[in-house]
């Protein structure tokens, strides 16, 4: 049973800890509320809802260098949070006991915001969901008995990011566009984003040993990663920046994402060409050999081939747009759409881009043949129609640029005629003179 004892001029309770060990509490004005208080934690062992309140009294900051050093982390997930810690959440908070966080709702709603004056909707929100994990890891730790997280408004709901769909024939400017600012790499690399659904990582990090000549198809395993300016892949460094220790084996985002993508046959016959090209360990590499780096890639060529320069004072220089704004990762969305318009099975969607169905889908629904010829079709057609969509100069142009596309270009042009080769013009009937 819990006892109270005069200390001076206040009451100290002393209680039995879950452990056997004797707990207590000092500086209680009156020997009820001191007896009140050590009831109150018996009870709670009772019922297996204790935790101590010495737990509450450690500051966020050290709880937080804790926890980031257990914690199970990707690479980039772990320097965005420490980014966020640095930066915008341990100088508001470092120095509050965690018990006293408990209780500072309001104090929590206004710091989110003052968030909301300084940064876009999106990286309050990122920041605060860095925040309200450590307090949940808290919670976990028994360190305090909820998190003051909770129904905290963050983002105004209802407004989703617009995601912009690429058509072939766009798709196909903005590689010609690639190669005329960057190389053919460039242009490969547009139309392997495009119509394979891979990200960004998972295409640079693309490596000989990983294409199956066969079959035709790449393998999905080991993304290349970039942490703090640091490449790397499979846990190796790849850049000539030196780091300290090595990171543990990169993966994909989901186990699904490990994965075959095979490549449509116009598509393999460029990734081979490309690989023969040159004698690099990975596919996709700069003008000097190095490796690709997605920042740098998108300042230099990715937005100029896309957004263009139409206020280019130079008339020489001026060139319209393509389709402004539209970022690397939308191709996953473009080649997605496509598939989904061709009326490819959910399956074989979400196979191909190493996303997982839910419920029971997961379990009963398999990736045929049929459905894999399918996709390749589907992306055929769509390529030689991208092809017939350029304007003969265009078209002169991609030749120019990719000569051993001539037979590609041939082939597309026939597939618009008729059997007999010429074009196939709808015949109207004449109309019947009235008798």
């Amino acid at each position: 049973m819990a006892y109270a004892e005069k200390r001076g001029k206040t009451w100290r309770v002393k209680y039995k800890r879950p452990d056997g060990s004797e707990g207590s509490e000092s500086c209680f004005p009156t020997k009820s509320a001191a007896l009140a208080f050590g009831r109150e934690q018996e009870s709670r062992i009772r019922r297996n809802e204790w935790i101590d309140p010495k737990g509450g009294r450690m500051r966020f900051a050290e709880f937080t260098t804790a926890w980031i050093a257990a914690a199970r982390l990707s690479a980039n997930t772990r320097a965005k949070y420490e980014s966020f810690l640095r930066t915008r959440i341990l100088p508001e908070w470092g120095d509050w006991q965690l018990g006293a966080l408990v209780g500072a709702h309001l104090e929590i709603s206004g710091w989110v915001t003052d968030l909301h004056e300084e940064l876009a909707e999106s990286s309050v929100a990122s920041i605060f969901a860095c925040f309200s994990t450590i307090m949940n890891a808290a919670v976990d730790a028994q360190r305090i008995p909820a998190s003051p997280c909770a129904r905290i408004r963050v983002t105004s709901g209802g407004y989703e990011t617009e995601h912009l769909v690429a058509t072939p024939v766009q798709v196909l400017r903005a590689a010609m566009r690639l190669h005329q600012l960057g190389s053919h790499s460039d242009f490969v690399l547009c139309l392997m984003a495009s119509y394979t659904g891979a990200r960004w990582g998972e295409l640079a990090g693309q490596t000989r040993a990983e294409y199956d000549r066969v079959n035709r198809a790449i393998r999905i395993i080991e993304p290349l990663t970039e942490t703090a300016g640091v490449l790397a892949k499979g846990g190796r460094d790849v850049s000539e920046v030196p780091t300290e220790g090595r990171r543990r084996r990169a993966r994909t985002k989901t186990p699904a994402g490990t994965r075959w993508v095979q490549l449509p046959p116009f598509l393999a016959a460029l990734y081979e060409a490309l690989m023969a090209s040159h004698e690099s360990r990975y596919v996709f590499v700069g003008r000097r050999g190095g490796l690709l780096r997605r920042g740098n890639y998108r300042r230099r060529l990715w937005r100029p081939a896309w957004d263009g320069d139409p206020a280019n004072p130079d008339p020489a220089r001026r060139v319209p747009p393509i389709l402004r704004g539209f970022r690397f990762h939308e191709t996953r969305h473009t080649h997605r759409t496509w598939l989904a318009a061709d009326g490819v099975p959910e399956v074989a969607r979400a196979a191909r881009l190493g996303h997982q169905l839910q419920g029971m889908a997961n379990v009963y629904e398999h990736v045929t043949p049929e459905m894999e010829e399918q996709v390749l079709a589907c992306l055929t057609r769509r390529w030689q129609a991208s092809i017939r969509e350029l304007h003969p100069a265009e078209r002169d142009l991609l030749l120019e640029l990719v000569p051993s596309l001539r037979l590609e270009v041939e082939a597309a042009l026939a597939a618009g005629l008729g059997d007999d080769g010429a074009k196939v013009i709808s015949q109207i009937p004449p109309r019947r003179r009235a008798r």
